[in-house]
């Protein structure tokens, strides 16, 4: 048995609960343009239930990521799915004025999720009084990645405004960061700095707790410094991190996106299942529910021995 078996089955699971998702739920949103639509997935059993607001990436919707959604509404977390304007769904011309705050968007739609929280618990039936609110992550893949970091603490200089204010949220506990972008400027290919001006993140307040999680083959088309600017987000900012750094990956991760999506360049199922069940100890872990599955997790990954990846926290 390879190391990362030995953590997958380290990781203790409860036999998965069946799952109740909703969709769309709307939430009102003046001056977005677009209403916000929004997904929910909740166990149907089980209380004090802790929540997710997963933040897809550039072109999905709330339809995505399914083999996360999921794996972490069956054993035990309520996920919220917000379908952002750069959605392949909205249908969003290039030209659209909203455009260049694209960015700032999204975070907005993750605060306005946080906001309704009544109306979504409401939405999906039998869901009433079980949602515990003190134990709220944010989680995103690529731009979602940045999005999630931005409730972290995470700034970006807004290329409308010439400001890089503090987003951050009080109400989120923690964030997973999957194949999310590191720092601009002269790490940007011509292409990225042309098109992408919001791409200049700053790490240096992002002092909430994250797990990053990045492919050594990821390889992004946007940066010229290979697949460790994924890694920025990790080394680049305070407080308790972890990076869960997985060898051969590229920027699908194995396929997280959903199930049989063209997208995916690196179908891996052992790496999915990997990411699912480090990600939900994790998150268990940095929201003080239970830190077992974590504490086998980082045993069985911490010396890189393990063809599928190395675990590493700082």
């Amino acid at each position: 048995m390879t190391a990362s078996e030995r953590a997958a089955a380290a990781v203790a699971l409860p036999p998965p609960a069946p799952v109740v998702s909703v969709k769309p739920v709307v939430l009102e949103a003046p001056g977005r343009g677009e209403d916000l639509q929004v997904r929910v997935s909740a166990p149907v059993t089980g209380s004090g239930l802790p929540i997710v607001v997963l933040s897809h990436g550039f072109g999905s919707s709330l339809d995505g990521y399914g083999p996360l959604a999921d794996f972490w509404a069956g054993h035990g977390f309520v996920v919220v799915q917000p379908t952002h304007l750069d959605s392949r769904t909205v249908g969003l011309p290039p030209h659209d004025p909203r455009t260049p705050r694209l960015w700032r968007f999204r975070v907005e739609d993750m605060k306005r999720v946080l906001d309704g929280l009544d109306l979504l618990e409401a939405a999906v039936p039998g869901l009433g009084g079980r949602l515990d609110r003190s134990r709220i992550a944010a989680a995103g893949h690529s731009f979602g990645g940045q999005t999630a970091g931005n409730l972290l603490g995470l700034r970006v200089l807004d290329p409308v405004s010439g400001r890089a204010e503090d987003l951050s949220d009080p109400r989120i506990g923690a964030g997973v960061l999957l194949a999310t972008a590191g720092k601009g400027g002269a790490d940007l290919t011509p292409f990225a700095a042309e098109h992408f001006p919001f791409m200049n993140p700053d790490f240096a307040e992002m002092t909430a707790p994250a797990l990053v999680v990045a492919g050594d083959e990821d390889d992004s088309p946007l940066s010229v410094r290979g697949p460790e600017w994924l890694t920025d987000p990790y080394f680049l900012s305070p407080g308790p991190k972890s990076l869960l750094t997985l060898f051969g990956a590229e920027h699908s991760l194995g396929g997280i996106a959903g199930y049989e999506v063209q997208e995916t360049t690196d179908e891996n199922p052992e790496r999915v299942a990997l990411i699912q069940r480090v990600t939900w100890a994790y998150l268990r872990h940095a929201l003080g529910i239970d830190d077992a599955g974590w504490t086998a997790a980082r045993q069985a990954l911490a010396d890189g021995a393990d063809p599928m990846g190395r675990l590493e926290s700082k």
